[in-house]
């Protein structure tokens, strides 16, 4: 009995000096730290326009033939014929095979009435486009069409040969304009302009087109920034008046603001 009690004293004694003896370690240095905040810049968003105004250096006409007969293939032929003509013509005027070309051809009977149905005839239709570079010949060359047997007159389209370039240099001024933009909006908030993050381009493109009751077609192509090339519009001893075609760009990009040293 005296035993079991020494013994339970010692275990008592030993617990009490391991329990006496024990602290909490410190966590690990590694644990404790967290990762550093860094802090996002803010940004600025800007839209930068720009429209360049050039004067063409070529045109595109279009011309319609209409020819009617109750025979399909005399309504044909004398089509044919004109339209012969008119390539004659072209090629007076400098104009290659190359840039002569049948944009358009349709053929349709047609009938009068509704209750008796009365056979008109065959209606041959045909659209002949021509490009020519030498904008003083234009009246002459259009008058001359005329001459040879050309009904409608579906449009006229003035462009230029160099439209990839002027597109490059319009963007160039839209992006010129919208950094302009950013430092001038983040000066007066007291901020500087940072790098930019993000660009995309909303528009780079020009507008010309055509329409006609036969056949209509149209090619497509905003802004702090206009300007002219090539100077004003030419001056031709006519009644031709090409005036200037619009090449316009339109960008949107993000900057970094950033504290201004």
């Amino acid at each position: 009995m005296i035993q079991s009690k020494s013994v339970l004293w010692v275990l008592l004694a030993v617990g009490v000096v391991l329990a006496v003896g024990w602290t909490p370690q410190a966590a690990s240095p590694v644990a404790s730290l967290a990762a550093p905040q860094v802090a996002t810049p803010g940004t600025v968003t800007v839209t930068g326009e720009a429209e360049m105004r050039i004067v063409p250096d070529e045109v595109i006409i279009r011309l319609g033939v209409e020819t009617s007969d109750k025979s399909l293939s005399k309504a044909k032929q004398q089509n044919d014929q004109i339209v012969k003509k008119v390539y004659a013509v072209a090629q007076k005027y400098g104009v290659s095979q190359n840039h002569i070309q049948t944009d358009y051809i349709h053929i349709e009977p047609r009938y009068d009435g509704y209750a008796q149905r009365e056979f008109i005839g065959y209606f041959v239709q045909n659209t002949i486009a021509i490009t020519l570079r030498d904008l003083a010949q234009f009246e002459g060359l259009l008058g001359a069409t005329l001459e040879s047997g050309v009904n409608y007159v579906q449009s006229i389209e003035f462009r230029t040969t160099d439209l990839r370039r002027y597109r490059d240099e319009a963007r160039a001024l839209a992006l010129r304009a919208a950094q302009e933009k950013a430092a001038a909006m983040t000066g007066e908030l007291g901020q500087a302009l940072g790098e930019p993050r993000n660009i995309q381009e909303l528009a780079n493109d020009w507008w010309s087109g055509y329409s006609s009751w036969w056949w209509s077609n149209s090619s497509s192509m905003t802004q702090n920034v206009i300007q002219e090339v090539n100077g004003s519009a030419a001056e031709y001893d006519s009644s031709l008046a090409p005036g200037q075609l619009a090449v316009k760009a339109r960008v949107s990009v993000s900057f970094e603001m950033t504290p201004k040293p």
